[in-house]
């Protein structure tokens, strides 16, 4: 069993900048896991944002955030981040944090499904 708690949300103008991150706790490893964090708007499903294998040598990201957010983590510290930059009102949402127990180090999800541990989210919100 993995624990995740998401902090860092907030409000932003267009242009700025948020570091979301994610604290693990619980008795499995952490660094059995591969990461992930998706987000989720107002009526809509929730999306794929980026992803990190275990040890961060992977990293995946959606169309949309690619070039503007960027996937960390800290296993020695059991925490997870992302860093969003150029942020859009379109970039407007609830964030997950997200674990996915992996058997390889190198392999990354982005499929909502693959995951089998979730935070509660933290809001983003983007506007002028």
């Amino acid at each position: 069993q993995i624990q995740l708690v998401e902090s860092g949300g907030g409000y932003v103008q267009p242009g700025g900048s948020l570091r979301l991150s994610c604290k693990a706790s619980g008795r499995a490893s952490f660094l059995d896991y591969a990461m992930g964090w998706f987000r989720q708007a107002p009526g809509k499903a929730r999306e794929f944002v980026a992803a990190c294998s275990r040890g961060g040598a992977a990293r995946k990201y959606s169309d949309s955030t690619k070039g503007r957010f960027t996937i960390s983590r800290d296993d020695r510290n059991k925490t997870v981040y992302l860093q969003m930059d150029m942020l859009k009102p379109e970039d407007t949402g609830v964030y997950y944090c997200a674990a996915a127990g992996a058997n390889y180090i190198y392999i990354t999800f982005d499929q909502a499904g693959d995951y089998g541990f979730w935070g509660q989210g933290t809001q983003v919100t983007v506007s002028a």
